[in-house]
Parts: structure tokens; sequence; C-alpha cells
């Protein structure tokens, strides 16, 4: 399998407090990798650090060989890197579709000035992004509801339109930032086959979650965070087996 995320010894801490501590890890091209921890493990601050919201201190990260640390979070974007967020980020007020074309890195009316002197590409290029959307939402079994707004739409569905729409820039690297989290019922089965399909088309994806049985039967492969270190790799069976890594998690 291809290599496409690789983090090599980084480091990073406010103050007193350590987030990233010699972190080495490797996503793979159609692999899923899950990471496990208790709150105030590093997870969600290690997908700032890779999504550039954070600066490292120190170590390396990149994105099919090449180096992302000086790379703001737009270019990060453009390379094909692409996260969702635990509080979802969408719009409410506009449709699930409308969501999606919100996405792609590159747009064809970022300026007035393309309207006024290139409508015709500008027309071309939303006619393409809205196909894209389409294909998308029929990959992740939201076509049903394209034309219905985020508000009207449950938030199992709205975890889901969050994943379709970080597809939309191509990525090659997909960080999940806990897509379970309030969600339960076919939502659940739903967004598993999803993230199942997604990795399946080659994409590298990176799943934090506490949910646990989710993660088990996700992934390929899970890392034990804990205090800003990777404690242990393995099969999630095998990770949330080790009584002495169950007594991090869940205390005595």
């Amino acid at each position: 399998m291809t290599d496409v995320l690789t983090i090599d010894k980084l480091n990073k801490a406010f103050g007193g407090i350590v987030v990233a501590d010699e972190i080495d890890l490797t996503l793979k091209a159609g692999r899923v990798l899950g990471l496990i921890g208790p709150n105030g493990a590093g997870k969600t601050s290690l997908f700032n650090l890779i999504c550039g919201v954070v600066k490292p201190d120190s170590g390396r990260i990149a994105l099919n060989g090449v180096s992302l640390e000086t790379l703001p979070i737009r270019e990060r974007a453009r390379r094909g890197l692409a996260r969702t967020w635990q509080n979802l980020r969408l719009f409410p007020s506009l449709t699930v579709i409308d969501n999606l074309m919100l996405g792609p890195t590159l747009y064809s009316a970022d300026s007035l000035a393309d309207v006024l002197i290139r409508p015709a590409a500008v027309a071309r290029h939303e006619r393409e992004t809205r196909e894209r959307a389409l294909a998308i939402l029929e990959r992740t079994g939201l076509s049903d509801i394209a034309e219905k707004p985020i508000q009207d739409i449950t938030f199992g569905q709205q975890k889901l339109v969050g994943v379709a729409r970080a597809l939309m820039n191509d990525a090659k690297c997909l960080l999940l930032d806990e897509p379970m989290a309030g969600v339960e019922g076919q939502a659940y089965a739903l967004i598993q086959k999803a993230v199942r399909d997604i990795a399946a088309s080659g994409v590298a994806i990176c799943v934090v979650e506490h949910n646990v049985a989710f993660i088990r039967d996700l992934c390929d492969e899970g890392v034990f965070m804990f205090a800003g270190k990777v404690l242990a790799r393995g099969t999630v069976e095998t990770l949330i087996a080790d009584p002495q890594l169950t007594e991090l998690y869940f205390g005595t």
C-alpha cells in the first residue's frame, strides 16, 4: 500500500501541556486507521496539526512526499487533504447540494472579474461542480435529499453531508473527527458503509471516534494515544483487550 500521509517526530506543547510528543504515524492509500484514547489524549490536536490549524514546534508532516509544515490551510486542502469537524460547520439554510458545492478548493467565480469577463467559463465550472456534487451524493447515499435544506434533515444525515463535502476537493487523505458523535439508527450503517467505500477507492482515512464498536468494525488498524503520545498500535480488538490501555481509557 502506498504511503499517503507520513508524520515524523511531531511535537507540540501549549505551555506545560504537551499535545504531541514525538508522534510517528503513516496513513496508507485504501486503509482506515483509527485513533483511540481518552479525552485530552491529543487526537483532535493531531488533526489540527496535520491541517495547519495549529503549527508544530518540530517534526515533519508530508502528503504524498510533499512537506506541509510551512503550507497554509488552503494549500494543504488543494493538495488533497480534507477533514470533517465535530461541530459540523454546515450552512443550515442552504440545501445539501449547495453545501457540497461550497467544498471545492478552486472555484471559478471567486472574483467579480471572473463573473463579468468569463461568464461562460464560470457557468461551465458551476455545472461541473454540481455534477461532481451529485455523483458524491449518490456515492454516499444522499442523492434523495440533495435539494433539502440542511436544517430539515436528520443529524445523522448532516454528519454524512460533512463527509460528502470533504470529498469535493478530490481528497487523497480524509480525516474524520468523531463522525458518529450523536448518531444512531440507520445513519450508523450509512456512515460506516460510506467510509468503507471511500477507502476502497484509494483514499487514506484516519478516524477519531469514541464509539469503540464503530472503530473496531471499520478500521484496519488502531493507534492508542495518551497525553500526546502514541502508546500502542495494532488491531482495535487487540488494543481494547489490553487491560493497561483499558484502564487508561475508561479509568478504574
